[in-house]
């Protein structure tokens, strides 16, 4: 444990974009091994525009990234968070961290972004990808990163994670968004095992259907959990999923510009 701590602590740079990067090229590989769609489109091509909105979000993450060191730095030398209310061993620390970083940082602004209509329109970006794959893991507006970078520091904050726990979770929160986007196929049994307790491939896809009720369902980024806990789990045939929105349909959704001034194009509409 003292070793992750460390190396979490002090993790490089090349490091965390290895991770980043390592993991599209994995995961790109049992796409191309066992799809789960066998999509008809140009895999890089669809890739330009996602990584074009991957290194915006690193850019936004790279400008709070001072704020949530200082942030969990102060947390750490006054123990201040809900992770020092009470004397906890070091595993449940860590387990504990974890799940109120998930919450607070990914599973409660994801929410939120679907409830409030200006902030839909910057998430509309992620949804409108019809051919979701790896790739779309971090396929959001500028917008939507900085939404997602201020609970991020909210999360630490309220739950005191100190510096290692953040990049842990971090890390984590890479790998395993870019699993349960993935245009993969595992054995069903698998995949609903492992779904009670992390968000699975089929699990999260059902979030990506074209209209409601499942597009404002399965919510969560790690833990799968949360959705259960706060009734906003559903399940569907995963076969008869069809990716992207309905009010975006006719429009170009595989253009940087384009998707750019979603946000602000009054002409597309909120509720579908």
């Amino acid at each position: 444990m003292q070793k992750i701590i460390e190396y979490f602590n002090h993790i490089p740079s090349s490091h965390r974009a290895l991770i980043l990067a390592g993991g599209i090229t994995f995961f790109w590989l049992i796409e191309y091994a066992a799809p789960l769609f066998s999509f008809q489109y140009n895999k890089w091509k669809h890739a330009g525009l996602n990584i074009f909105f991957t290194i915006t979000t690193l850019v936004v993450n790279f400008a709070f990234a001072v704020l949530i060191v200082k942030a969990s730095d102060y947390a750490t030398v006054h123990h201040f968070g809900v992770l020092y209310l009470l004397q906890l061993p070091l595993w449940l620390f860590l387990i504990l961290g974890l799940m109120l970083l998930d919450l607070v940082g990914a599973y409660t602004i994801h929410w939120i972004q679907h409830k409030i209509k200006w902030m839909w329109k910057f998430h509309m970006v992620h949804h409108a990808d019809t051919y979701v794959d790896a790739t779309t893991a971090n396929r959001h507006h500028p917008g939507e990163s900085v939404f997602r970078a201020a609970f991020t520091l909210l999360a630490v904050i309220i739950s005191g994670a100190p510096i290692w726990l953040v990049m842990l979770y971090q890390s984590l929160s890479v790998v395993l968004s870019q699993f349960n986007h993935a245009n993969i196929r595992l054995p069903q049994w698998f995949d609903k095992t492992i779904s009670y307790v992390i968000v699975s491939p089929d699990m999260h896809k059902v979030h990506h259907h074209f209209i409601r009720p499942e597009t404002d369902s399965n919510y969560g980024n790690i833990f799968s959990f949360w959705d259960r806990l706060f009734a906003t789990f559903r399940t569907r045939e995963i076969k008869s999923l069809r990716y992207g929105l309905d009010v975006m349909e006719g429009r170009n959704v595989h253009s940087i510009k384009e998707q750019l001034k979603v946000p602000f194009d009054k002409t597309i509409k909120t509720d579908y």
